[in-house]
């Protein structure tokens, strides 16, 4: 193998040396301009040009004669035009530089933005998630009061009986009332209050199916306030009567909660709509990004929620 000639290895060095040098005092000069001025303003971009191009061209001149003492360049070019050769080299090598250091510059503004909109994107999920868990309180508690009132005119013994479950409800409710998720086996408990409470107010015209393997109760997890929304529009949507009782089946299929029902439509104004389900689908779309399954035909309604099975994750992806 052929040696490599001194003077190639000797211009390497010193090219390397300069390049080295220029973004060095490139990167110094940088630092403190940013600590006086605004990396954004047009005297910081001013100062800069301004200075490292000087800064480079003073270390250019500065290597010029140890170039110059090996091989005596200078006696082939008039001493201004020898001096211009390297006053370009370094301008040539400070706008790269400059280059480069922009481009880094862009991707870690980039990155900051997009962790900053990550963050925003997160905060105004969350804080969306609980304006619309809000909305669920007031619309229950409305109902939940009247069918108290009427239950005290006719039985009061029911009416102790309601109320018992409905302070269990709402307690649960505030305890809870913070979480994106709960436990499968909290979601359980809160709808069993519930379901005592209307079976309280329906009787017989309502029969609620549960069948949820005990293994999952606790190692899955559903949006908070998933499940007591799925029967309240079962309830406020269907009509039910001793002689044709609303029939509602809970169960696990494929790793999702099914929530289905007989379909006997009540006659309700345009305006009503599913707002529980409506709810319920939007939180889970922000918290998971997955959809609630919505089936409907001649007989039958349901809904399927895909369970989660980690409780702090946000669940998406």
């Amino acid at each position: 193998m052929d040696e490599v000639p001194v003077y190639k290895v000797f211009y390497m060095v010193m090219t390397a040396l300069g390049i080295g040098l220029v973004a060095f005092v490139n990167v110094r000069i940088l630092i403190l301009l940013a600590r006086k001025y605004s990396a954004k303003g047009k005297v910081f971009r001013r100062y800069r040009y301004f200075f490292t191009y000087i800064a480079s061209a003073a270390i250019y001149l500065m290597l010029a004669p140890v170039f110059d003492s090996f091989e005596h360049k200078s006696a082939l070019y008039p001493f201004p035009v020898f001096l211009l050769i390297f006053i370009f080299s370094s301008g040539l090598v400070n706008t790269v530089i400059i280059l480069l250091q922009d481009f880094v510059i862009l991707q870690a503004d980039k990155s900051y933005a997009d962790l900053e909109l990550s963050q925003i994107k997160t905060a105004h999920a969350e804080a969306t998630n609980l304006l619309l868990k809000q909305q669920i309180h007031p619309h229950f508690l409305f109902n939940a009061l009247n069918t108290l009132k009427a239950l005290y005119r006719k039985d009061p013994g029911a009416g102790d009986n309601y109320i018992v479950h409905l302070a269990n409800f709402l307690r649960a409710s505030v305890y809870h009332h913070a979480a994106k998720t709960s436990s499968l086996a909290d979601e359980l408990a809160l709808l069993l209050d519930y379901l005592e409470m209307q079976k309280i107010r329906f009787g017989s015209a309502l029969n609620c199916i549960i069948d949820l393997p005990a293994e999952i109760l606790n190692d899955h997890y559903l949006p908070s306030f998933s499940l007591q929304p799925l029967l309240e529009n079962a309830l406020k949507h269907n009509e039910l009567t001793q002689e044709s009782p609303l029939v509602v089946n809970i169960f696990c299929s494929d790793g999702r909660i099914v929530v289905s029902n007989t379909l006997k439509k009540k006659n309700l104004n345009a305006t009503s709509t599913y707002h529980g389900l409506a709810n319920l689908a939007e939180r889970y779309n922000l918290l998971s990004g997955d959809e609630v399954i919505i089936n409907e035909n001649k007989t039958e309604f349901s809904v399927s929620i895909r369970l989660l099975t980690n409780e702090y994750s946000d669940h998406r992806g």
